[in-house]
């Protein structure tokens, strides 16, 4: 898998440990084929088929989106509907003007992408959103500015060069309480990055980007959406709820010895849920069991599963967890993910471990690993479709 791929070039562990959250890594020619995960032809067919309003599909210019009748004509359908539908001609001129192309979450309309985003997902816990971006010229579609989240870029076609001015907010968030200050005049890097390329940057690192090669450049960004001490106090604030103390009303009328004493037994129920030595563990879990990935039907099928060794199945998520519990003196294992807890048999471990390696798997392949008929793993996967846990297609594909 590419996911994988991306992974072992940038380091696994050591990057995670040395450079994840810390500074920037560029890792030339880390992919052999980056086209296999989308090409020109691949965007030419998702405009023409996909009806995308901004801002999933929008041009940039200057660090300003163009208006949509700049390159979009507006279509009304019989039923009184308004959807606006590309128009080649203005689009390749406003491309070729200096405006940039951005796709928004096209993990979501093209599944190599979509693999790619699951990957990451699996390896980093944390969600991830690509999005596309074509350029033809020197013009900054963007301007310099800097993200509230980690990305990884692959570049894809054509080449593109990046100034690298580092952070003057260190970990800036989301809805932050202060901006970050200018960045300084000169870069701290300048990077020119080619088909196969992947460029590690953090959240708050200003950047320049442009396609002044003479070429055309297509690359994919991959936003990773930071676990950060404001979110494990959102986490804990749902947590404490069983708490009678975190539950009562806040003593507002009542004198400042008594709101004093109120807000010490508060600090004492927080101060033993943060000094529990593995509450991240217990986070990270509980985040990974909500995290729906990406969802999808499994139509025709709406009930029973049939018994089809061709029939292929995939996790709608890489964060699944799989646990051993006993429940009333029986030794099981838990599957969570999407929501959902289900606890099975330990003979269908293998099934679900099969599963959790990511992409498409045929059900026959699926029971020989269990050792399960193919009717058993049938009705397994059936209890994974049912709980949106994972999704099914026919063998056709």
């Amino acid at each position: 898998m590419t996911s994988l791929l991306i992974a072992e070039r940038l380091g696994q562990e050591a990057f995670l440990a040395q450079t994840y959250g810390r500074d920037f890594l560029h890792v030339p020619a880390a992919l052999d084929n980056p086209g296999a995960l989308v090409c020109f032809d691949t965007l030419n067919d998702l405009l023409a088929t996909h009806r995308l309003e901004p801002p999933r599909l929008r041009l940039s210019a200057a660090g300003e989106a163009l208006p949509q009748h700049r390159y979009a004509v507006p279509v009304t359908t019989r039923r009184a509907t308004v959807w606006h539908r590309i128009h080649p001609a203005e689009l390749h001129q406003r491309l070729a003007e200096g405006a940039s192309l951005v796709i928004d979450a096209i993990d979501e309309i093209h599944e190599p992408i979509g693999d790619l985003a699951a990957g990451i997902e699996g390896w980093l816990r944390s969600r991830v959103q690509i999005n596309a971006y074509a350029s033809w010229t020197a013009t900054e579609g963007f301007g310099t500015h800097w993200d509230d989240h980690d990305v990884i870029v692959v570049q894809i076609e054509g080449s593109k060069r990046w100034q690298l001015f580092g952070p003057t907010r260190r970990l800036p968030m989301y809805r932050d309480v202060a901006a970050p200050q200018p960045p300084p005049v000169q870069p701290v890097a300048e990077l020119v990055l080619q088909p196969g390329d992947v460029l590690y940057l953090p959240r708050g690192w200003w950047h320049a980007v442009t396609a002044d090669q003479g070429t055309h450049s297509l690359h994919l960004t991959c936003g990773i959406t930071p676990h950060t001490g404001a979110n494990l106090i959102g986490w804990l604030s749902q947590t404490l709820r069983s708490s009678e103390l975190v539950r009562a009303d806040l003593p507002l009328h009542a004198g400042l010895e008594q709101q004093a004493e109120f807000l010490a037994d508060l600090g004492k129920e927080l101060h033993a849920a943060l000094d529990e030595p593995a509450l991240l563990q217990r986070y990270t879990t509980a985040r990974d069991g909500e995290d729906v990935g990406r969802l999808r039907p499994s139509l025709p099928f709406l009930q029973q599963l049939p018994a089809d060794p061709h029939l292929r199945v995939r996790l709608t998520t890489n964060r699944a967890r799989l646990t051993d519990v006993s429940v009333d003196g029986e030794d099981l294992v838990r599957f969570t993910a999407a929501g959902s807890e289900l606890d099975l048999a330990p003979a269908v471990e293998p099934l679900l471990r099969r599963l959790m390696t990511g992409g498409w798997h045929p059900l026959g392949g699926l029971a020989d690993a269990a050792g399960l008929t193919v009717p058993d793993a049938a009705t397994v996967v059936g209890e994974l479709v049912t709980a949106q846990a994972a999704a099914v297609r026919t063998g056709a594909r």
